[in-house]
């Protein structure tokens, strides 16, 4: 009978190969009780002797090189994603990673670092913008051999490996049901919509699932204005404080992308952040302080760390042949009373 591996341990406990590896070799953190289920099913196994050892060494790990590509800018979620990354990483044997960014609404800049990464890396995981010339470049990077995710934003009609982020028409329509549910039965209440970039077809799905909600359930409110901001903190600003003079009874305003600071500080200038329901993207520290504040008043989060975590695992165990079933971030509301820890 051939020695069991760690990654039949995986298989056989129901976790990851990367956790059986820190659990076994004492690599970053594992909670206990998984650590306990690990063991457990590693002795029920016979990989180890009866002093908790391996009855012998593993082969060693096929080196891995992953790289993300990420849009450059002030955002501050895809800065997370960047931390995420670095601190992420060290919990892989023989894992490599490299952040690579690029203009962030340029197609043609994303295609040609796309290109420039075919046979350098065995899995890419990149935040997509849904143009042509994006998904061309992503189907000739993957005939070379890499194995490709989407972040935050997917493309569509391109084999890759699977989309890595929330539902974001369901995220759109939350966000909706919210404002319409905080702006409360007030007759012909004003609404504005911001998005950082309709290239990106994340923002798209949002400002459908607002408008859908809207239209179903609150007929009486009105999107007075869209604003496409380039995730663009200054010109934000300026649109927002335009808007809040145009209409100095805007109700509400719902930012589908980045730039949120920007938006708070118009409605902080014009006193309006007290009486102007606003609700954002991403559990960010700058949006903790908003909704510390109350200029905030509530928050969709899509989880850094989780959607970091799951790249990872996807694109190193299809590196090695292994099957691996991704774990998508939960979509959640955040507010003020329920800030999250990490």
């Amino acid at each position: 009978m051939p020695r069991p591996t760690l990654t039949d341990i995986a298989n056989a406990a129901g976790v990851s190969l990367a956790t059986v590896d820190r659990a076994m070799n004492g690599r970053g953190s594992v909670r206990a009780r998984t650590l306990a289920h690990i063991k457990a099913t590693a002795n029920r196994l016979g990989y180890l002797d009866e002093d908790g050892r391996p009855v012998m060494a593993d082969p060693p790990l096929l080196p891995v090189r992953i790289v993300f590509v990420l849009p450059q800018g002030t955002n501050a979620f895809i800065h997370e994603l960047e931390r995420q990354v670095t601190l992420q990483t060290p919990q892989f044997s023989a894992v490599e990673t490299k952040v690579m960014t690029i203009a962030g609404f340029d197609p043609l800049s994303l295609a040609q670092c796309l290109d420039d990464l075919r046979g350098k890396a065995q899995g890419v995981a990149l935040v997509a913008l849904d143009h042509p010339v994006v998904r061309e470049a992503v189907r000739r990077l993957i005939r070379s051999g890499t194995s490709v995710v989407t972040l935050a934003s997917d493309i569509l009609n391109v084999p890759h490996l699977g989309y890595i982020g929330i539902n974001d028409a369901q995220a759109g329509r939350m966000a909706g049901y919210l404002l319409g549910r905080l702006i409360g039965p007030r007759p012909a209440a004003k609404v504005a919509f911001f998005a950082g970039s309709l290239a990106y077809r994340g923002h798209q799905e949002r400002e459908m699932g607002f408008r859908q909600v809207l239209h179903e359930d609150f007929p009486d409110i009105e999107i007075v204005q869209f604003s496409e901001v380039h995730e663009n903190r200054d010109k934000a600003r300026s649109e927002m404080a335009r808007l809040l003079r145009q209409h100095p009874d805007l109700a509400g305003v719902y930012n589908a992308g980045g730039a949120t600071a920007g938006i708070a500080g118009a409605l902080t200038e014009l006193g309006r952040q007290a009486d102007c329901v606003f609700i954002a993207h991403d559990t960010t520290d700058g949006n903790k302080a908003l909704l510390l504040d109350g200029t905030l008043d509530a928050v969709i989060d899509q989880n850094a760390r989780v959607e970091i975590r799951e790249a990872l695992n996807t694109l190193v165990h299809a590196a090695r042949g292994l099957d691996y079933e991704m774990v998508p971030p939960r979509l959640q509301v955040v507010f003020r009373e329920n800030l999250p820890v990490e």
